[in-house]
């Protein structure tokens, strides 16, 4: 049953057979099998059929709701059996939000440390992305904003509050001192794209100080627009956490944004489920022990 609940929550994920039985390392009709009998055991059709994929039924979204629920209670306890033969082990999967790549060592350095049996693998997502793959049980925790969308029903612990400075090549003007948000409408700006929560923020702070960018260069990447800084007079808005790690040289500076001095809390989100899978339990308590907002 466990596995047949895996492959219909990948099928609802992907949207399509052929990638649902590829990420499940099966065959197409294999997994169209176990979807089939899935159906049969439940009484009920899970899903709408033609030519290809067209939706879950509502009894369907019903179900993989349960699927969600009874396959990540089947991974904690897969988890907590081997945690008490072999200790404090095996892999935690992490999405973090491009901003907050520099700051995830901070959690995981000393966790990895403490605890050498297990094992980190880290991607860079996006806040909607990190949300719906923690929903998807596709990641186990990630690095997001807390304070600027709706998260929905996940547990959070706060660890800092993001504010941002303009980073600019040695010798740009605006580097003399500090920067109101409403200076920037004649600054050439390379920014994160669109799809970015951190852009949207900026976006929002710019439009409220009356100032309108069309950046000439969009990234996914903050390695990205640093790079461009370097090699010409471009600037670009980070938060001080993500620029601390390319001002170790003489060829870029920052100086703050003011008016306003805006903030965001970024923090650890995990799924609202307990208990925790022991591994997520010891990663929740490092991130409480680092939090810098204590009282949050």
């Amino acid at each position: 049953m466990i596995d047949k609940l895996e492959m219909f929550i990948a099928l609802a994920r992907e949207e399509h057979f052929g990638r649902a039985a590829a990420a499940q390392g099966v065959t197409q009709p294999t997994l169209s099998a176990a979807i089939k009998q899935l159906e049969d055991q439940l009484g009920v059709m899970l899903v709408w059929r033609g030519s290809r994929y067209q939706g879950l039924t509502p009894e369907g979204q019903r179900a993989l709701d349960w699927a969600r629920r009874i396959v990540g209670d089947a991974r904690s306890l897969r988890q907590e059996m081997r945690v008490a033969r072999e200790g404090l082990s095996g892999d935690l999967r992490l999405a973090v939000i491009p901003t907050a790549l520099t700051v995830v060592s901070d959690l995981t350095a000393g966790f990895g440390a403490a605890h050498p049996n297990v094992r980190f693998s880290v991607q860079s997502k996006t806040s909607a992305e990190i949300l719906s793959m923690l929903e998807n049980l596709e990641i186990d925790a990630g690095l997001t904003y807390l304070d600027n969308e709706p998260l929905g029903r996940v547990t959070t612990v706060p660890l800092y509050a993001e504010r941002y400075v303009l980073v600019a090549k040695s010798g740009h003007p605006l580097l003399n001192g500090p920067v109101k948000w409403s200076d920037l409408a004649d600054v050439q700006l390379c920014l994160l794209t669109p799809d970015m929560q951190n852009r949207r923020i900026i976006n929002q702070h710019l439009s409220e100080a009356g100032v309108e960018v069309a950046p000439q260069i969009e990234s996914t990447s903050v390695v990205v627009l640093v790079s461009h800084v370097v090699r010409s007079n471009w600037a670009t808005i980070l938060p001080v956490r993500a620029a601390e790690i390319f001002l170790k040289g003489d060829d870029i500076g920052s100086v703050p944004l003011i008016e306003p001095d805006a903030s965001h809390v970024v923090g650890l989100v995990a799924p609202h489920r307990e208990p925790f899978t022991p591994v997520l339990a010891a990663l929740l308590e490092r991130a409480r022990s680092l939090s810098e907002l204590k009282g949050y």
